[in-house]
């Protein structure tokens, strides 16, 4: 009799919306020893990061660095910029924005929560026609999810900035990018953003534990006049000692090193070809997942998420379940369900440092594991996804060749 091994075999296939795969190249750059973090080598470091950084967002504005992960730069994107019982205007788009709402409201603000059924993104006529009806101007911020981890739907920042305009209202505009941020498009200073949030553990392919404020300069001059409690996630402080290359606490040194080397390998790779890789492995996961015959979690395409796509699973269907025997029997995580949707979908997280390759061995651990677990699908999702990326890739290919 064969026993089980007591150990995996291969690399694990992590395939939830983050954590992402950190590249060797990046884990060999936070394996050096502690330099000291009031030193001239760390300074020169905080300034090379601190100016990276900011390529990313695209914009010219500061950006703050925590050492805490995107829960911590929600909060001190509302603290920084808003005082006790300030109304909000946010979007439930899914369980991440739910819980920036309860934050928000734990902080003693009052958050106003535009529903929706978790299978889409965010309706910017719908942001429009709130701040129309807001005469006296008592919504002082708009916040939602550029990307919701949850569900996998993407929203259109431009689209709320001009809706916002059009309004005439002069709310600040906060916007979380943490599972879109190095993954797709996104413009910090051009679509008028005042806050943007970023995590360093999905598109920046670094472990948890570091996030980000993209600041606008209407964004620095509410945080003058704030009165939220704060402290470790003072703007000011953290922007004093930014100018010259410091921190006021001890930074997290190693993830600095980190984010160093993958800014480098983001532009070495070039922000416009790292979003089409998205894009390419996105589409080629939502033609497996049709070619199944399952259904995918957003429901209109012009939402459809770069970075994660979310699976319901046909009636009668445990997703927990099979994520479980998933991982049991080819080394495989998927991303686990929430709130309306718990047992009821899993989600297949495509981003961060794969390839076509990785990707394909993702799908058909996925087709094998269903036929495994019994789940009703039809074969050929792998194929499907396949075809595409020849077709794709052929266009370059050509292309090249002329």
């Amino acid at each position: 009799m064969v026993k089980n091994s007591s150990r995996p075999i291969g690399r694990h296939f992590l395939h939830i919306p983050g954590p992402t795969p950190i590249p060797d190249r990046i884990l060999r750059a936070m394996d050096t020893p502690i330099i000291d973090h009031r030193g001239p080598e760390f300074a020169r470091l905080a300034k090379r990061c601190l100016e990276g950084i900011k390529t990313i967002f695209k914009t010219t504005n500061p950006v703050i660095i925590y050492t805490a992960t995107g829960t911590g730069a929600w909060e001190a994107a509302l603290v920084n910029t808003l005082s006790p019982g300030d109304k909000v205007l946010m979007v439930e788009t899914g369980q991440f924005a739910t819980l920036w709402k309860v934050m928000a409201e734990r902080l003693g603000l009052q958050p106003e929560f535009l529903k929706t059924d978790w299978r889409t993104g965010v309706d910017p006529a719908a942001i429009e026609a709130r701040l129309r009806d807001d005469k006296a101007k008592e919504i002082k911020a708009v916040c939602f999810l550029h990307n919701e981890t949850s569900t996998g739907c993407l929203s259109p920042v431009a689209e709320v900035r001009k809706a916002m305009d059009n309004a005439g209202h002069p709310a600040l505009l906060m916007v979380d990018t943490i599972s879109s941020l190095a993954s797709t498009d996104y413009r910090h200073d051009e679509w008028g953003v005042d806050v943007t949030i970023g995590g360093a553990q999905k598109g920046l392919m670094l472990p948890p534990g570091m996030s980000f404020n993209a600041v606008s300069d209407k964004a620095l001059a509410a945080s003058k006049t704030a009165r939220l409690p704060k402290s470790f996630w003072s703007w000011d402080d953290m922007l004093a000692m930014n100018k010259v290359g410091f921190f006021p606490y001890t930074p997290a040194t190693q993830m600095l090193q980190g984010l160093a080397v993958s800014i480098d390998m983001l532009h070495e790779e070039g922000l416009d070809n790292v979003f089409a890789r998205h894009h390419r492995l996105a589409e080629a996961t939502r033609r497996a997942v049709r070619a199944w015959g399952l259904e995918i979690i957003c429901k209109d395409p012009k939402y459809y998420s770069p970075t994660i796509t979310a699976v319901l699973t046909p009636e009668g269907v445990d997703a927990d379940a099979f994520r479980a025997l998933a991982l049991d029997t080819f080394n495989i995580s998927f991303g686990a369900s929430f709130g309306r949707f718990t047992g009821k979908m899993f989600r297949i997280g495509h981003l961060g440092d794969i390839n076509d390759a990785m990707l394909l061995g993702a799908l058909s651990a996925t087709e094998m594991a269903f036929s495994l677990a019994g789940v009703p699908h039809k074969k050929g999702g792998v194929q499907a996804a396949m075809d595409y990326l020849v077709s794709a890739h052929g266009g370059t290919v050509k292309q090249a060749a002329e």
